[in-house]
């Protein structure tokens, strides 16, 4: 059964928590007296849903969506406090967001320790989906264990100061399809057109979508995607350093 955690399990969990370097000594002490309560619910953070359908991480992930996005308000007001509310808000959107959570599981890790049931150890489509859920589960349980935000905070600081410094850089390429839509809205133009063309039928293939973006019936853009989002995306992103290498933007 998966509720029951036995002493190499323990050690790969320890072992995992130690590597994540938060800097908070009671957290330290967990893992060095590898507390057993507290291990087991970062054990239920990393078992999927299609291995027990009642022991799993879907209420710490769940919990995990509140504590994210506290922590992530947390940070930018003590880092970006001149932003006004709405710029805030595009900022936090982009560093709690799933894209970015799944980008967080796979470099930490989170993958190696989390358990699937064989119907969703044979599904490439959901793999980035679910490394992306155990890590909000892990945000939720790192909270659950002091009732205190301070060592989510300590934790992915630093890991958010590095993803916003990019994002404020150059926002354009991660907001593309607004940035154009204003474009075009200023400009008195009719919204952009996106026609997708399904090129492949293989998941998981970057090209299996092909996008070409239309604005006043003239096609301006083209690019490849493996879903229909990321092919809209790529296109209008390009389009858009297009515009700026240009000066229309």
């Amino acid at each position: 059964m998966t509720n029951i955690i036995n002493e190499k399990r323990i050690n790969q969990i320890t072992t995992f928590l130690k590597s994540l370097n938060i800097k908070s000594k009671r957290f330290s002490e967990i893992i060095r007296t590898e507390n057993v309560s507290i291990i087991q619910d970062f054990h239920q953070a990393f078992i999927h849903s299609s291995e027990d359908k009642i022991i799993n991480y879907e209420k710490l992930e769940f919990f995990g969506d509140a504590v994210l996005r506290l922590a992530a308000s947390n940070f930018i007001e003590k880092k970006y406090n001149q932003l006004s509310v709405g710029e805030r808000s595009e900022l936090r959107a982009q560093i709690v967001s799933d894209e970015w959570l799944t980008k967080v599981g796979k470099e930490i890790g989170i993958e190696k320790l989390i358990i699937k049931g064989p119907k969703a150890l044979g599904d490439e489509n959901s793999k980035n989906t679910i490394i992306g859920e155990a890590t909000e589960a892990l945000i939720g349980a790192v909270y659950k264990c002091f009732n205190s935000i301070q060592e989510v905070n300590l934790w992915l600081d630093d890991i958010w100061e590095e993803d916003s410094e990019i994002f404020l850089k150059a926002p354009y390429k991660f907001k593309s399809k607004t940035v154009l839509q204003e474009w075009c809205q200023s400009k008195g133009f009719s919204l952009p057109v996106y026609q997708i063309i399904e090129v492949s039928k293989k998941n998981g293939d970057p090209k299996r979508f092909s996008c070409d973006i239309f604005i006043e019936g003239l096609k301006e853009s083209s690019a490849f995607g493996k879903s229909h989002k990321q092919a809209e995306t790529n296109a209008a992103r390009i389009l858009i350093e297009r515009f700026k290498t240009l000066g229309k933007i």
